[in-house]
């Protein structure tokens, strides 16, 4: 059993990842750590965990855990992955890693130094839904792809949350604009060559508050938008000479709606729909990490391909300061 330290009490920790490790069948959460020892203690008491620490050095400093899950502000990703590696645990690090493709290098060598996984919580490339999207296109199912169509919105302009906060790396790239591109190059394998981009800013906050993008691919296209002050909203449409597939709660599974792909012919006469119930996407990937940190062959997001996303949503921020394409 890979035992994992919880380095903070933050909210996706609590809510999402905590009952998905204790859930998983190869890993368990052994500590908890805040900078307030009595967080860490109600936590840890709230999920039957053994053990809790008052600082996150302390924790990583004990034998008590494996490997560790970092949910901290975006701007903290780097030095505590970088931290934890040093102190040789195993890195789960909460999406985005960083917030420029460069700095990940950083955490690349801290992690071949210490000869430990570091990896991104991209929970969407464990979907059994984000799975079968991977194997319809690999199959033919839809033809020759051509375009590939997204959103993702919520609304929240409360000035107390990290995403309305730049110091904190907040805003809605590095928050949701990473998903689009991580599954359009998850599903399909290919990397993006040169984006366009129009970003808006709040006036108050600073941080992105909606972006519209267009990237171009080897033989398609992917167009979408994110925005963190919009009616809620998620779709990612694969269309291609012989149909389309059309993925539903595309990355909240499990919260957002009904877990399902539809792939629809060419004349639209005819649909098949892949149902996947309860797929535990957060189960999925601590299992799937623990069997990588044992040793085991296993798929998990590596650092290179962390670099890869980010060096996309980089591409993205400049092409919105300009008039035309911006090479990724």
């Amino acid at each position: 059993m890979l035992r994992f330290g919880i380095l903070s009490t933050a909210k996706i920790a609590r809510e999402l990842v905590i009952p998905a490790i204790q859930d998983a069948e190869n890993c368990v959460v052994s500590a908890i750590a805040s900078r307030d020892l009595v967080k860490a203690r109600a936590l840890a008491d709230r999920f039957s965990v053994p053990h809790a620490f008052g600082s996150y050095d302390e924790m990583l400093a004990s034998d008590l855990i494996d490997a560790v899950y970092i949910p901290l502000p975006t701007s903290q990703h780097v030095e505590w992955a970088i931290k934890a590696a040093t102190a040789g645990k195993h890195v789960l690090c909460e999406k985005p890693i960083a917030l420029k493709a460069e700095e990940i290098d950083q955490v690349i060598a801290a992690r071949d130094r210490n000869n430990v996984i570091v990896s991104e919580a991209f929970m969407v490339t464990y979907a059994p839904v984000w799975r079968k999207v991977r194997a319809l296109l690999s199959e033919g199912a839809i033809g020759r792809l051509r375009h590939v169509q997204g959103a993702f919105t919520y609304f929240n302009r409360d000035p107390a949350n990290m995403r309305n906060m730049p110091e904190l790396g907040g805003g809605g790239l590095p928050d949701i604009g990473v998903y689009p591109t991580i599954t359009t190059r998850f599903a399909t394998g290919k990397e993006p060559l040169r984006v366009q981009a129009v970003t808006e800013r709040d006036p108050v906050f600073g941080t992105d508050i909606y972006s519209s993008v267009k990237a171009e691919f080897d033989g398609f296209e992917l167009s979408f938008y994110v925005s963190t002050q919009m009616a809620n909203r998620q779709i990612m449409v694969f269309h291609g000479t012989d149909g389309f597939i059309e993925v539903r709660s595309p990355f909240n599974a499990d919260r957002w709606g009904p877990e399902e792909v539809e792939l629809t012919n060419q004349s639209h006469n005819l649909s098949q729909v892949f149902r996947f119930q309860d797929s535990r996407q957060y189960r999925c990937e601590a299992e799937a990490f623990a069997r990588a940190a044992a040793g085991e062959p296993e798929e998990i997001v590596t650092l290179e391909n962390s670099r890869a996303n980010q060096r996309f949503i980089d591409a993205i921020y400049r092409a919105s300061e300009k008039d035309g394409w911006e090479t990724v």
